[in-house]
């Protein structure tokens, strides 16, 4: 473990360099990173370094060490706080009680107290450490959060972002058993009608005035439905069909698994009965869409889309009832036999990932679509579904797909024309590196907007005292964690640095041309403490505003 980081902050130097040299920091595991004069410094440097102990004294200017102290809780989590001072009052040690202090210290300070309080420091950290480090713990944790983490796969299968080649490996990992010959999905919605929130109404009254002559009344909590109709499904299922039942994007989403597809029809037949049973316990319109049964994983995500179009129609056929995908679309040619992650795989290099990594997942997609023997009608369906893909993900970015489809091209013609997977193969990595490149250039242009607006941002606002990260991402509506970044990438400085540069480049400007006074240009560049304005100005340039401005003056004559 390495050691454990500490900033000293008090407005004077030879205190900060007494404490420095009071105790040999790096036998009791510390090391003095920073010092600073003053709060407001201090906070802008533990901001940038993330130090594990700051040990401030109260009297300072521009910012105190008991509003440091609450700053520092507040933005950075775990830090520990120590507080001295060289007044023995009860309201400043009450204080330090109320922000959480580690420890409330009075000048003078000795070695021997100091030594002690930083050990004692250092025994809390290492137990935070250990505690997260800490494998039966760890191993605890993850167990309580196996039921999520598998949800959590299940429906990454479903919505086609696991590759085949990675399934296996994540269930060992998830301890799942999830291995069938064949698999269908299934999902469920509860719909109360006006009519019968009105009758759930008149039961509970009703159940209020013969309390214990009736059962309960239907489940009145529109929040609880969806948590009913699961506990009906599982109990229901239980015994006779494998499955996997849980609730995503507000539906009641089944994955049964069954190893003989003649068990098909019965899956079927039970997701009917499941509506008429929900119907009755809920007192609620119940549906089930229901997608064909598949003979892998992998394919999961077929089976889901069909179940959700099956879902649909519960608009133009009766309730509460079961709906099977080739029921209602009997004509209806089952997407190619291509493993969808090959679709997903592109649009994600396309967006991600450098030329090598796009013609690879290209290749594997006309190795699929080879294997996949399917008719010409389905292959060209295919196509034009493909590249409403690439459209919708063109459209994300903004970018004129126009020049990526020419206005003259005949879209229907070039694809009909695409008479084998090799054809398919290079007509798709000219199209997916046109896009993969527009996105680059976009996303430049985008970096580049962003500094620029943000620049012209502080330009226009660097006279307002509250000039923050957060104001100008709330302005610009990114995050300041990604826009931090940002700035600091594409202009080698941190904002804050910057707008200090701002500030004090028109500060300077004023010292030159006007005869204002200190603390009124102070206002204009965005200080409202002139001494702090005074001590930034000497920081930056080694002199005080009222002296630069001497100095100038004696130059020009």
């Amino acid at each position: 473990m390495g050691l454990y980081r500490v900033m000293l902050v008090d407005d004077e130097e030879d205190v900060r360099q007494a404490i420095a040299r009071k105790i040999n920091w790096e036998e009791i595991g510390f090391q003095v990173v920073a010092s600073a004069e003053n709060g407001q410094e201090a906070l802008e440097l533990a901001e940038r370094l993330h130090p594990d102990v700051v040990m401030t004294d109260i009297k300072m200017p521009f910012m105190d060490g008991l509003t440091l102290g609450r700053a520092l809780k507040k933005r950075l989590k775990n830090i520990k706080v120590i507080i001295f001072s060289g007044f023995d009052e009860f309201e400043y040690a009450k204080e330090a009680i109320k922000l959480e202090a580690e420890e409330y210290l009075l000048k003078p300070l000795n070695a021997e107290e100091l030594e002690a309080v930083f050990k004692r420091i250092r025994e809390n950290l290492d137990r935070e450490i250990d505690q997260k480090r800490n494998e039966s713990r760890l191993n605890a944790y993850y167990q309580e959060s196996l039921p999520i983490m598998r949800e959590q796969f299940l429906i990454g299968l479903l919505e086609g972002r696991i590759p085949d080649e990675e399934i296996d490996k994540t269930m060992a990992s998830y301890e799942m058993e999830f291995k069938a010959g064949h698999y269908a999905v299934a999902v469920g919605t509860v719909e109360r009608t006006e009519d019968a929130a009105g009758r759930t109404g008149e039961s509970a009254g009703a159940g209020a005035e013969e309390a214990g002559k009736k059962s309960p009344g239907p489940v009145s909590d529109a929040r609880l439905l969806n948590i009913s109709l699961k506990q009906i499904l599982d109990e229901n299922m239980a015994g006779s069909i494998g499955h996997r039942t849980f609730i995503y994007l507000d539906r009641v989403v089944t994955i049964a698994l069954f190893d003989d597809e003649e068990k098909f029809p019965y899956f079927v037949y039970l997701m009917d009965q499941v509506c008429k049973i929900a119907r009755r316990v809920l007192d609620a319109n119940t549906s089930i869409g229901i997608g064909s049964p598949c003979d892998k994983r992998s394919k999961l995500g077929i089976s889901y889309r069909e179940a959700k179009g099956a879902l649909d129609y519960r608009v133009l056929v009766d309730a509460n009832q079961a709906i099977y995908i080739k029921d209602v679309e009997p004509k209806a040619e089952a997407m190619p036999d291509i493993e969808q992650t090959s679709v997903q795989d592109i649009l994600r290099e396309m967006k991600l990932g450098t030329r090598e990594d796009l013609e690879g997942v290209i290749h594997v997609f006309v190795k699929n679509l080879k294997n996949s023997k399917m008719a010409l009608s389905q292959y060209q369906i295919f196509l034009m579904e493909l590249v409403a893909e690439i459209y919708k993900l063109g459209r994300n970015y903004e970018i004129d797909m126009g020049q990526i489809f020419p206005p003259k091209t005949n879209l229907y013609e070039n694809l009909y024309q695409l008479d084998s997977p090799e054809a398919v193969g290079g007509w798709m990595l000219d199209i997916c590196m046109k896009v993969r490149h527009a996105i680059r250039r976009e996303r430049a242009d985008s970096t580049k907007a962003i500094i620029e607006q943000a620049i012209q941002y502080v330009q226009d606002n660097y006279q307002e005292s509250d000039l923050s990260v957060e104001g100008i991402c709330s302005a610009l509506n990114v995050s300041p964690t990604y826009f931090s970044t940002l700035f600091k990438k594409e202009l080698g400085t941190t904002f804050v640095a910057y707008v200090t540069n701002v500030r004090m480049e028109r500060a300077v400007e004023l010292l030159k041309t006007t005869e204002d006074k200190t603390y009124v240009i102070a206002a204009k560049v965005g200080y409202t403490e002139p001494n702090y304005f005074s001590y930034v100005f000497k920081k930056q340039y080694g002199i005080s505003p009222s002296r630069y401005r001497t100095g100038k003056t004696k130059e020009e004559k």
